[in-house]
């Protein structure tokens, strides 16, 4: 199960499009998440881009704690399709981010 709200994620997603993946808006977001939200997060992209699927949760979730090195805000600052692999991974967990994202509207 992940520990981040869908809300947060769809925070981070549209902080994404908005700005950029590897923008200080963002980057100040994703760091003030605590580590299980953050892990989540990674965790999240991961099972978007086809990383892990959907039924490997739990070992994605395990992965991102074990390979915890760098800041996850520079690990994903890096990535110019982070929102795109965020709603993908949202949608395979079966995670509707839709009325979340008119709720930020």
């Amino acid at each position: 199960m992940i520990n981040i709200s869908t809300g947060k994620v769809v925070r981070v997603i549209a902080l994404a499009r908005e700005y950029g993946p590897d923008n200080p808006h963002l980057r100040g977001y994703i760091s003030g998440l605590n580590e299980d939200e953050q892990i989540s997060l990674v965790a999240l992209m991961w099972i978007g881009r086809e990383t892990f699927g959907p039924d490997e949760l739990d070992e994605a979730l395990e992965t991102a704690q074990m390979e915890r090195t760098a800041p996850t805000e520079d690990y994903l600052g890096g990535m110019p399709e982070l929102a795109n692999f965020l709603e993908d991974g949202m949608d395979a967990l079966g995670i509707n981010v839709a009325h979340e994202e008119d709720n930020l509207r």
